[in-house]
Parts: structure tokens; C-alpha cells; sequence
């Protein structure tokens, strides 16, 4: 790879990043029709266009990963810059394992660069609430909710909560693997989890209550 030449893309797409809307771009420019590990190469060779693709491609996707984790809009144009910026700066050692395997890649560093800011204020948000829950957590009853509107429900938990029911459902992860994370102890990753499912049956109950006649 000729060094300037990729570092002189790399800097146009950081121009490109900052004036992005964070939105799923419906024209796939240049190599629209190039399966994943073309593009990578391409990537990889340090060509601008090939990582405008990449981005094109993959941001809807990043943004559903990060969505579920942080609330603000703005925060989540932040990370989502900033974990777009720790693929390009670190594709150079990722090994290509069949078609999906650089997006999966990719939703993985956002999780992690998500998690990472989170994780800063993990102290401050994994708090217990005056809300009275019952000790075992109803199952929250997602038939019949759109994604959207299920997306919109996580969110409104507190963030302690939303991280380790993301951590937990989503990501797979234990309540041991969940503690190791965040630095907490395991009863509280699984006292968390319990009361996010309350929190969040009881938001799902209210909202088909007010939405029963639709």
C-alpha cells in the first residue's frame, strides 16, 4: 500500500464522515455491486471511494447497534464517527472469513465504542430506582410491536439498565461476562437485568393500552 496515497484518502473520508447524515445512503456509488471482500481490498489499498462504499453499505446497521444503547441522537452521530474512524484505522489487520464476517466485525467495534462511553459513566448510571418492581420481572410482551416502537421503549429505560438488558439479550453475554465488563459485581448485572424486564413490560403494557383502538 503506497502510504500517502492512503492517508490522503483517509483524510477525505474524515471529511466525508463529519458531513454525512447518519442515514442509510439509497445510492451505492462506485462499487455498489462489489461483494464485501472486493470492497476490502480495495479498502485495504487505500482507495477513498471503495471506504465512501463501506460507509454506505454498513452505516444503516451501525446505527440500528448503536441506537440500542444510546439515546441521544447527537452522541450517537459522535460514536458512530468515531467507530467508523477505528475500523478504517485498524482494517489492516483484520482477516477476511467469508461473506458477513467485515460487518460483523464492524457492528462489533460499534457495541464496543458504545459501551466504551458508557462504561465511562457506568458508576453513575447503574443506580437502583425508586420505582417498585416486583422481585421476578414479567416478561415483556413484544407481539405485535413494531421494531421501531419496541427500539423506542429501550430507550427510555434508564441507561444502567438499557446497557446490561443490550448486554444480555443482544450481545449474549452472562451476568459473569456483564460484571467483568462494567465493573460490577454479578448480582448486580443480574439485579439490573430483572428490573430493566419490569421497567420495560410495564412500558409495553402502557403503551398497548393507549394504543388499543389503532
Amino acid at each position: 500500500m503506497h502510504i500517502g496515497r492512503y492517508c490522503s484518502a483517509y483524510m477525505q473520508l474524515l471529511v466525508y464522515l463529519c458531513t454525512a447524515d447518519c442515514r442509510w445512503h439509497r445510492t451505492m456509488r462506485l462499487f455498489g455491486s462489489y461483494k464485501e471482500e472486493n470492497i476490502l481490498a480495495k479498502v485495504k489499498q487505500g482507495d477513498g471511494k471503495a471506504m465512501r462504499t463501506l460507509y454506505d453499505r454498513n452505516i444503516e446497521y451501525m446505527s440500528a447497534v448503536c441506537a440500542r444503547y444510546i439515546a441521544d441522537v447527537e452522541t450517537r452521530k459522535d460514536i458512530l464517527q468515531d467507530a467508523f474512524i477505528k475500523i478504517i484505522s485498524s482494517i489492516g489487520s483484520f482477516h477476511y472469513r467469508g461473506e458477513g464476517s467485515l460487518k460483523a466485525w464492524m457492528l462489533r467495534i460499534t457495541a464496543n465504542e458504545a459501551l466504551n462511553y458508557l462504561r465511562q459513566a457506568a458508576s453513575k448510571q447503574l443506580v437502583e430506582y425508586d420505582d417498585k418492581l416486583p422481585d421476578v420481572a414479567e416478561e415483556p410482551e413484544v407481539e405485535g410491536l413494531s421494531p421501531d416502537v419496541l427500539r423506542h421503549l429501550i430507550l427510555r429505560l434508564p441507561p444502567g439498565y438499557r446497557m446490561v438488558l443490550n448486554l444480555y439479550v443482544f450481545e449474549n453475554k452472562s451476568h459473569k461476562e456483564i460484571a467483568q465488563l462494567l465493573g460490577i459485581g454479578e448480582s448486580s448485572s443480574a439485579s439490573q437485568f430483572l428490573r430493566a424486564k419490569a421497567l420495560l413490560a410495564k412500558f409495553i403494557n402502557e403503551y398497548k393500552k393507549s394504543h388499543i383502538n389503532d
